[in-house]
């Protein structure tokens, strides 16, 4: 347990830098319990990218859990009650960033509600993804990376990244992007770089 504790604030300063390098102007973590240091790193990237913060939980004692953990910071988060599957599908469709807890029981449900009918692009992060099925995810160019208890990372594309929108159209990135991972011989750290091409800049977490 002590080395899980260890790896946590990494998991959320990385999810952090993420959010905030992409300038992530809706954010969406669905909890499986307790809203925690996941949730207070997309906190972090909310106040640099200006976004908000949306924190779906199952029900009203996760929800009051969460904002005892959270203290003063709850102020920074809209929180929801309810299916988080349902929620994605319908009322934040648009969000371009997503943390999924894969401890929640359908987080598969909850992954395909992300992949389906998408307006513009966007990030999804698996938290706790090892021994979750990752071959679900592995459909899609993702990544797991060896953060905490394994993160998932993916790029989910929009209806104009895949030519259903009008092209020029507001909220449309027409440059395609894929994300690179690298790891550093010597000391072990992981590097994801998001490419984008032609002319686009590269975003370092």
């Amino acid at each position: 347990m002590q080395g899980k504790r260890a790896n946590e604030p990494d998991i959320a300063e990385f999810i952090s830098a993420i959010a905030a390098g992409n300038n992530a102007q809706l954010m969406v973590v669905a909890c499986a319990a307790t809203a925690g240091l996941t949730t207070l790193g997309l906190i972090a990237a909310s106040h640099q990218t200006g976004g908000k913060l949306i924190c779906i939980v199952k029900g009203i004692e996760e929800l009051e859990s969460s904002k005892q953990a959270l203290n003063s910071d709850a102020n920074h988060v809209e929180f929801v009650v309810g299916n988080a599957q349902s929620f994605l599908s319908n009322e934040y469709k648009l969000a371009d960033f997503v943390v999924i807890d894969c401890n929640l029981e359908n987080h598969e449900a909850v992954l395909e509600a992300v992949q389906n009918n998408r307006e513009k692009s966007t990030i999804v992060l698996g938290c706790n993804a090892y021994w979750k099925d990752s071959w679900v995810w592995s459909r899609l160019n993702s990544h797991l990376l060896p953060i905490g208890e394994g993160l998932l990372l993916m790029r989910v594309a929009g209806k104009c990244d895949n030519g259903g929108g009008k092209s020029g159209g507001h909220g449309c990135d027409s440059k395609r992007s894929h994300w690179v991972v690298k790891v550093d011989k010597c000391t072990g750290e992981e590097h994801v770089f998001r490419v984008r091409s032609p002319g686009g800049r590269v975003v370092k977490a």
